[in-house]
């Protein structure tokens, strides 16, 4: 059986697409019962020209191959060079990932590849890319920048509630109501606001399958006979891009190449960000959100960090002063502590959530994947923020205080380690990876 017959069909716009012709032995996700969340397409060859190394030769020479001798020894699998990655999370984020196979020599395999984004230099390139550049049309940029500012507010908050424990001889007059209140009430207003643009994000994800490289024809020095060559070279190309992020005239609107053509595409039925066409959407509706997006992984997720956002902002508001150091031990309890437990535990749940959705399989961790190290940052923050909730209606006792507080400062700092990342993933739109040794081998798409 193909591995995606698991996935019931017609949720996610996973099809050949006019260059690349989609490996169905590779659709895959975490749950059957959910859209897939990654797929893998392979570049396919003009009519009558086939390169070694491309989908269309290996299935001709599988075809053309007699039935293996199983007492033989199993001959080494062969390599395909390029595959463009489809993931949920990055389709989101307006991402366009390759996979490279470095081992394949460009005389063979006809290609000319872009260098990997995964090195040192280009890990440093992409860190100076965070201080120079501040796409303020991207939604998902603003999505990591502004949960990393609330990050940096729950980690000020955490030293005015935790640092008096450890030494009261820095205290101040009202650093703990005054301070902590007040910043408690900013940080979580502001994990409120990028709750939205999250929400936002996953609503208005691309639909109809955007890939972002572009495949152009040049002539090449090929070192072993010094003779001029034609090859294919795979280069970065954002007029083509049909995601949102690349529209600067609005946050939230229409890829670069679609905005010139959308009232034509528009009348033949194309989709772009939703499903009728329409460049921006608050809301999905009924019928989009019971065929596709309470199927949809990311948009869960999403929806759960929104809703735990929204609970724990009411702690943010009873904690603030006047408030908090009005109301009797009982109340505090039901207004204050309660909705920071129910908050942390949506924040545990949405943080795994996306870390799963950047596994092909519920049970493989996914360390090579940017996406993954995010959800699970923010999955230890969810359970720091959950824990100091936890401890609160007991606080009364010192080392009990000093855990609670303790629990935010840890938490907090993972949520900043997560949303930095974040911040890094959404300004790195091309991102291209090495093929590992179980990337290479091809498996049959029966």
């Amino acid at each position: 059986m193909r591995r995606n017959e698991q996935f019931r069909p017609g949720r996610e716009p996973l099809s050949d697409h006019p260059s690349l012709t989609l490996r169905r032995s590779h659709v895959s996700g975490p749950f059957s019962f959910l859209n897939p969340t990654w797929a893998r397409y392979a570049p396919t060859p003009a009519p009558g020209q086939t390169k070694p190394g491309t989908l269309a030769q290996e299935e001709e020479q599988q075809q053309q191959e007699p039935e293996p001798d199983t007492s033989a020894p199993t001959p080494p699998k062969q390599t395909r060079s390029i595959e463009h990655l489809w993931r949920s999370r990055d389709n989101r984020k307006g991402r366009h990932a390759l996979k490279v196979d470095y081992r394949a020599p460009t005389k063979e395999t006809g290609y000319v590849v872009p260098p990997p984004t995964t090195t040192l230099r280009a890990v440093a390139r992409g860190i100076l890319r965070m201080v120079t550049c501040a796409p303020v049309w991207d939604v998902s940029w603003l999505v990591a920048v502004t949960f990393t500012l609330g990050s940096v507010i729950w980690i000020i908050n955490a030293f005015f509630a935790w640092l008096p424990l450890v030494d009261p001889e820095t205290e101040f007059s009202g650093e703990v109501l005054l301070g902590g209140g007040i910043s408690a009430f900013i940080g979580a207003t502001v994990f409120e606001v990028g709750s939205v643009l999250l929400l936002l994000e996953a609503v208005n994800a691309n639909q109809t399958g955007c890939f972002g490289w572009a495949l152009e024809t040049e002539l090449s020095k090929v070192e072993q006979n010094r003779a001029d060559r034609r090859v294919t070279s795979v280069k970065t190309s954002q007029d083509e891009c049909r995601h949102h992020h690349v529209n600067r005239r609005n946050l939230v609107g229409l890829g670069r190449h679609l905005s010139h053509q959308f009232s034509r595409d528009l009348s033949n039925g194309y989709t772009t960000s939703s499903s009728d066409g329409r460049s921006f959407r608050w809301l999905p509706s009924w019928t989009e959100l019971r065929t596709h997006y309470l199927h949809e992984l990311g948009f869960l997720a999403s929806l759960i960090q929104f809703f735990a956002a929204t609970i724990f902002w009411i702690a943010g508001f009873t904690g603030l002063p006047g408030i908090i150091d009005h109301m009797s031990q009982r109340v505090t309890n039901g207004v204050y502590w309660v909705p920071q437990i129910v908050g942390g535990v949506g924040f545990i749940l949405s943080g795994l959530l996306f870390t799963l959705e950047t596994q092909e399989k519920w049970y493989r961790p996914a360390f090579h994947v940017l996406g993954w190290h995010i959800g699970a940052w923010n999955f230890i923050g969810g359970i720091g923020f959950t824990l100091c909730g936890a401890l609160g209606p007991a606080s009364s006792a010192s080392g009990v205080a000093y855990q609670a507080s303790l629990a935010t400062f840890w938490g907090s700092w993972a949520f900043m380690i997560g949303s930095t990342i974040q911040w890094y993933e959404s300004l790195e739109k091309y991102p291209v990876e090495k093929k590992r040794g179980d990337d290479a081998s091809i498996q049959s798409d029966e």
